[in-house]
């Protein structure tokens, strides 16, 4: 199925010495000063606002383009924000070892491709994954490849819930095909 691949430029979200950022929580997603705003196509360019050295991700974001972060991404409050700012980008997924329990929840709910990649640490250090990559997966299968540089990756397929739930669209879309 064509939804179900997904390629896109890449952007491994790393700190000052060039490893994963962990422990990505909600307000270095999208910071609280912003949460009067209701519309999310409004809430794009906050993405990333308050997390230092990425303040300008926004700006240099495009539409497919595919973020990937360290370990326990979106900790902290049930910020939906937090999802719907990468949507309002048009991000094509988020990709991370491990989330936060609410964050995940919230991107399964909305529809938003959120997976785990493995070996994320060692695919940075041995320079086999680098911002500005293109990057092909299935969200069923979990078949993933770095084009760029013709690297085999492993990413976690999809659950089969949160893979009926992305195929809806989201989880009231999800809810009404089912009754």
């Amino acid at each position: 199925m064509e939804k179900d691949i997904r390629q896109g430029r890449i952007w491994v979200l790393l700190d000052k010495e060039g490893k994963p950022i962990e422990d990505i929580d909600t307000d270095q997603v999208y910071h609280n000063a912003h949460l009067h705003i209701t519309e999310i196509a409004q809430m794009g360019p906050h993405a990333l606002g308050n997390l230092e050295g990425w303040k300008d991700f926004p700006d240099r974001c495009r539409e497919g383009d595919v973020v990937i972060a360290g370990r326990n991404f979106g900790a902290g409050s049930s910020r939906q924000q937090a999802v719907d700012c990468f949507i309002a980008l048009k991000v094509n997924a988020v990709l991370a070892p491990s989330f936060a329990a609410i964050y995940f929840r919230n991107a399964v709910n909305s529809g938003f491709p959120i997976l785990k990649i493995r070996d994320l640490e060692t695919l940075v250090a041995e320079k086999k994954l680098v911002s500005g990559d293109e990057i092909r997966f299935d969200v069923r299968t979990g078949k993933a490849e770095n084009v760029s540089r013709k690297i085999p990756l492993n990413i976690q397929p999809m659950s089969s819930v949160q893979y009926d739930i992305f195929k809806a669209g989201d989880l009231f879309k999800y809810g009404k095909a089912i009754i």
